[in-house]
């Protein structure tokens, strides 16, 4: 797919802007500073590589699952996907043994492999957590900075899980070369703009490292034709997502910190139970009309956020605050749903539960298993050499 422009950057006829390769979202902006046409980017995650990779990288945090676990760490687990009818509906597993990927988070930086978006997660939003989210455990009052790491936590859950990846992949892609289009069109419309008043137009050296993007830019002179050439390409996946991920953590984040949050205690014989894709953005109009589409900030959407077996955050947008309550056990039974039909491919417990099956019921499929399986496998070198290809 290419998109040309045409302004001169010294004589004033003709620029040609090409752009190729186009598989999926541009989030980058392009934009027309003051004499500079460049793309802007985000800085990559702060922290340094390190020497031994995390390569077992958790989306759903051991700390967090230990609190549905047993003394000894395990915690039962359903699939909600298996390859053969014969798979046990529940499994007792170990939380260091379940809730990951291998090289989810792995990337090349400057040539090496690095597991600085593992290390930021943990540093920024998973070890701050820890001791509010005890406080929650032993039923102790919040203070507002308890509250504010625990937002913070409770976005990194919904970005940082492969469900967000597959989920976005298609509104990316569709949304390429729309914005793509609309960008190259207002940069075309200001470069007209600054030939008809005179201005020089002058364009920096393209870059071929950006960040956490994964797109390179190369600059080509035409001087026989009085035109400067830009190619870019990009790859829609692992580095999109990082992006992606970085811009919700740092920007979007502040918004579900304007919401007033609290703590629902389960009813008695109807405790919660967490997933794989543990925080459900809902819009609730009935039972038989709800979504789990919602924004963090549309207006009287639900946030869940199961915590433990007995603690759920929880806010209702565009509402005051309220103390922490128990829920009917007509809302009890409707937020397990809720948490049980939004899990992606593993549901776990606290105890073995005969209902959930009910609410979730699980696909066997072998042969959709072990392809699913096999993009897994294949991910991070896939990633990698696609990337490494620009």
């Amino acid at each position: 797919m290419s998109f040309l422009i045409a302004l001169d950057e010294r004589s004033g006829d003709s620029v040609l802007v090409e752009i190729t390769s186009i598989q999926g979202t541009p989030l980058a902006e392009a934009h027309l500073s003051l004499g500079k046409l460049q793309i802007a980017m985000p800085p990559a995650p702060s922290g340094g590589l390190t020497m031994a990779l995390t390569r077992d990288n958790h989306f759903v945090p051991q700390f967090y699952l230990r609190n549905f676990a047993s003394a000894s760490n395990v915690v039962y687990e359903y699939r909600t996907f298996v390859s053969h009818s014969a798979v046990p509906i529940w499994k007792p597993v170990h939380v260091a043994g379940t809730g990951y990927e291998k090289n989810l988070y792995t990337r090349i930086v400057r040539g090496e492999e690095a597991d600085d978006i593992e290390q930021w997660l943990n540093r920024d939003f998973e070890t701050p957590a820890c001791e509010p989210l005890q406080r929650v455990l032993e039923d102790r009052s919040l203070s507002p900075g308890d509250w504010e790491l625990l937002t913070r936590f409770l976005a990194s859950q919904i970005v940082r899980t492969p469900a967000f990846l597959i989920k976005n992949l298609p509104r990316w892609n569709e949304m390429a070369p729309k914005i793509l289009d609309q960008t190259l069109k207002d940069v075309d419309d200001r470069l007209r703009e600054a030939k008809e008043r005179g201005q020089r137009v002058i364009v920096d050296e393209p870059s071929h490292h950006t960040g956490d993007f994964p797109v390179r830019v190369e600059r080509k002179d035409l001087p026989e034709e009085k035109k400067v050439q830009f190619t870019t390409k990009m790859v829609v996946g692992r580095g999109l997502w990082f992006f992606s991920m970085k811009h919700l953590l740092t920007r979007t984040l502040k918004i579900l910190q304007k919401h007033w949050w609290t703590i629902l205690e389960a009813p008695g014989r109807l405790p919660w139970f967490t997933s794989d894709d543990p925080v459900i953005c809902l819009n609730f109009r009935s039972e038989s009309s709800y979504d789990f589409d919602g924004g963090w900030n549309r207006a009287r959407g639900n946030i869940l956020f199961p915590l433990s077996p007995r603690h759920l955050m929880f806010t209702e947008i565009g509402t005051n605050s309220y103390p922490r309550r128990v829920p009917s056990r007509y809302h009890a039974r409707l937020f397990r749903r809720m948490i049980a039909e939004h899990a992606h491919r593993r549901i776990y417990s606290s105890c073995v539960e005969q209902k959930i099956p009910e609410l979730k019921p699980r696909l066997v499929d072998a042969a959709a298993f072990k392809a699913e399986r096999a993009l897994w496998e294949a991910y991070y070198e896939d990633q990698s050499r696609a990337e490494q290809a620009l």
